[in-house]
């Protein structure tokens, strides 16, 4: 397949960086296979974009809502039509599987059909006053909305973020991950062929850089960036207190499973959250707290189901995990996989780089699965963003709650029981914004808001939400209204 040549969107134009500076993406499952070059941008070229989308976002403010939302609509069915290729160049980018590239490809169309009837559901309220006074409240725009996204869902999640921003009449810049540059032009392209105005969205690709300019540009009225939460906690501390920020971090998300649960079909539920998406998911499965006797028949049947994955290629037939994103990505799974080793806890099975038929030029693992992990050790304690699963033993409920809130973040949780009893209470006192009853910790319906406690949100503006998510991208503007005598 031909590499593609990238170029940024500033001002309606497709530019190359200012500097001329590019960078290589390359195919995950096989690093000769190049996907393209694009800019390498700096903050000279944000500077640019923002600029640019500032300088036209007032036309877009004032296009009418109903026009606004046959704008989405048209990407939408433009997507669509595109799903089987798009979803064919997501597995070449990214490293997903066919299948769960087509989920992705799927959804984001959805997606931005609910963003376009958001668009015309905006509304003011009118309150009581003194005497003949009218006083009401309407909601416009922010202005100019920074969209930080990352690479592990390169379509859905800027499709949740750039579609209520453009819904609610803002601007967009929109700065990618450098892993999937192609995924997150075709979205622009798509909306540019739907009838947006070029100037009302701005693409800048490239590193750090370009992110840490977008977020500290006074400019700019909201950002909104999903991703690490160490890069979370840069990114909001580069916004400051003045401008509004919607952060979606990290996670170190576990299942609790109860004595009285069909352990089959826990296995499932764990392995589907764990190893799913090559465990790069933000709120899978990283823990497992299994309460007394259930503890060794459940780590058998995941371990079980962790080594009948067949990785590989996405493309290939029977693949059901590719490989991880990145070369760091590898080697951080691989050095939590010694971490654990050396900690002490046992490996069941997986945690090696997979070599042979290929493999060896790709960043494949197997799928690990650990016992005997304590709550002091890096297993338990910091997101991996791979296919490694820890097991805890809990003597009891009250030990299962302990152990699951032992961590820094708070993103997602689920419990695996018959009782429904213990079920809520387990929802009520879960430190985390997502909790999962008999369901795997991945997987979110696109009108439920969405964010995490702790150090995985800003607990603020939640993603994926009807009215809470368009708060995000509106301000509320209260008027007083009297006539003259």
């Amino acid at each position: 397949m031909s590499a593609y040549e990238g170029r940024n969107l500033i001002g309606g134009r497709w530019v190359p960086a200012l500097s001329g500076e590019t960078f290589t993406r390359r195919n995950p499952a096989d690093v000769d296979d190049v996907v393209g070059a694009f800019p390498d941008s700096s903050a000279a070229d944000v500077d640019a974009a923002v600029a640019a989308v500032a300088g036209g976002a007032a036309e877009w403010a004032a296009t009418p809502a109903e026009t606004r939302a046959r704008v989405l609509e048209k990407a939408a069915d433009l997507l669509e039509a595109r799903a089987a290729e798009l979803a064919a160049e997501i597995v070449r980018e990214e490293g997903k599987t066919l299948a769960e590239a087509s989920v992705e490809t799927r959804r984001t169309p959805m997606n931005l059909r609910f963003h376009a009837a958001e668009a015309v559901r905006m509304s003011g309220q009118t309150y009581a006053a003194p005497g003949s006074a009218l006083v009401y409240t309407w909601r416009e725009p922010v202005g100019v909305v920074g969209a930080i996204t990352p690479w592990n869902f390169p379509l859905n999640i800027p499709s949740r973020k750039i579609g209520p921003a453009l819904a609610a009449g803002n601007g967009v810049v929109f700065k990618p991950s450098p892993l999937t540059p192609l995924t997150a032009q075709r979205l622009v392209e798509a909306l540019l062929a739907a009838g947006l105005p070029s100037r009302a969205l701005a693409l800048v690709h490239g590193g750090p850089e370009p992110g840490a300019a977008l977020a500290g540009d006074p400019r700019v009225g909201a950002v909104t960036f999903t991703g690490s939460t160490a890069t979370g906690r840069a990114v909001h501390a580069a916004a400051g207190p003045s401008r509004r920020v919607q952060l979606e971090m990290g996670g170190k998300n576990p299942v609790v499973v109860l004595p009285d649960a069909d352990l089959d079909r826990a296995a499932r539920i764990i392995a589907t959250g764990a190893f799913g998406l090559s465990g790069q998911a933000c709120t899978g499965t990283s823990r497992v707290i299994a309460l007394g006797e259930v503890y060794e028949p459940l780590l058998e049947r995941v371990a079980k189901l962790a080594g009948e994955r067949t990785v590989g290629d996405g493309r290939a037939p029977g693949v059901d995990m590719g490989p991880l994103a990145a070369d760091f990505q590898l080697a951080k799974v691989l050095d939590h996989v010694r971490a654990g080793q050396e900690e002490g806890a046992e490996l069941v099975t997986g945690g090696r780089r997979l070599t042979g038929d290929g493999l060896e030029r790709g960043f494949f693992v197997s799928p690990a699965v650990f016992a005997g992990v304590r709550p002091d050790m890096r297993l338990a304690r910091e997101e991996i963003f791979g296919p490694v699963l820890a097991f805890q033993r809990a003597a009891d409920f009250e030990e299962a709650l302990a152990l699951a809130d032992a961590t820094e973040y708070g993103l997602a949780s689920g419990i695996v029981t018959r009782d429904l009893g213990r079920a809520l209470d387990f929802a009520r006192r879960s430190r985390t914004g997502l909790v999962k009853v008999n369901q795997p910790t991945t997987g979110m319906a696109m009108n439920v808001p969405f964010g995490g406690l702790k150090e995985s949100g800003t607990q603020t503006f939640k993603e994926q939400a009807g009215p809470t998510m368009m708060l995000f991208y509106t301000q509320e503007k209260s008027v007083y209204l009297s006539a003259l005598e």
